[in-house]
């Protein structure tokens, strides 16, 4: 308590003042604040992303490539370059094609190599239907028509042989239009035919005459250069057989067989013969005619190759 002037004790008013002072302005923090919670998330969603858009490998190969390491390491990176020589951005990185090697084992035990494989002689042939199962079609196909190119052609060139050497020998010359050479979807045919006033067998007989075995003679040295097989067909005309217990069915497969023998006698083997068969009057090669000469014939005919027919 004061005293005034007169010694009085009075009450005095004390007056207190508060200074405020005012904060600083906030400025823009809470939005620094709220881009990083921002980021964060797109990073965040970008990583979900990643990993339901990324497989195995390409995961691994991020992984890789955001390990730490020593950058300046000749162990890690092979050169001493950092990052062993290369950019992040070099083509390939983001696919790891740097990344880790890793060597998982299998299940199932090593198999064996194949006889192909291993370089065997049996090779197992190729699927139909894959690539190479039709180039292997493809090749066959053009064996195929190569054959028969290369048997046409050696057929043609027998044909032009003998009828060159019937024509060539006088003592055969008259015989020339007794023979024909034709070719058949079975191969090259040779028929030696009869005529009016020439026939190769007598009447009834099976037993060829000397100029039938003479043109038989001639024919026999063009067959032998060629390797197919020899069928032998004999036939007659639809004229009866003279005699009791026998017909024409006997006389042409006896006049075919009589062929077979001198043929084999003129140096063609034996095991070129496929087959000896008679016909009698049953395919007569002037139908119009089955008393005609030429029926009574022999069809001697070099069979294409099996392989080439199919």
């Amino acid at each position: 308590m004061a005293n005034d002037k007169t010694g009085k004790k009075g009450s005095g008013v004390i007056i207190r003042k508060t200074e405020i002072i005012e904060a600083g302005h906030h400025g823009g923090a809470w939005k620094v604040a709220y881009a990083d919670f921002v980021t964060a998330m797109m990073a965040f969603f970008l990583l979900m992303w990643l990993l339901n858009a990324t497989t195995e490998e390409q995961r691994k190969g991020l992984a890789d490539y955001f390990t730490p390491s020593n950058l300046m390491s000749h162990a890690s990176s092979g050169t001493g370059q950092p990052f062993g020589g290369h950019m992040p951005f070099d083509p390939g990185t983001l696919m790891s094609d740097r990344g880790a090697v890793a060597i998982i084992a299998g299940k199932l035990p090593e198999r064996p190599p194949s006889d192909a494989e291993a370089g065997g002689e049996d090779e197992a042939p190729p699927k139909p239907g894959t690539q190479a199962g039709m180039a292997a079609q493809t090749g066959e196909a053009g064996l195929k028509a190569e054959r028969l190119r290369e048997e046409k052609a050696a057929f043609e060139a027998a044909a032009q042989q003998i009828r060159a050497a019937v024509q060539n020998d006088p003592a055969l010359a008259e015989l020339a239009r007794q023979l024909a050479i034709d070719m058949t979807p079975e191969g090259l045919r040779i028929q030696i035919m009869d005529d009016v006033k020439s026939a190769m067998f007598a009447i009834g007989s099976a037993e060829p005459n000397e100029r039938a075995r003479l043109l038989l003679r001639k024919i026999v040295p063009i067959l032998a250069q060629l390797p197919e097989a020899v069928s032998i067909a004999g036939h007659t005309d639809a004229a009866p057989f003279p005699g009791p217990g026998r017909s024409n069915w006997e006389l042409s497969a006896e006049r075919a067989n009589a062929t077979r023998r001198l043929l084999i006698e003129g140096g063609l083997a034996e095991a070129r013969i496929r087959s000896v068969t008679g016909h009698a009057d049953k395919d007569p090669l002037l139908p119009g005619d089955p008393l005609a000469p030429a029926n009574r014939r022999i069809a001697i005919v070099v069979l294409r190759d099996a392989a080439a027919r199919h």
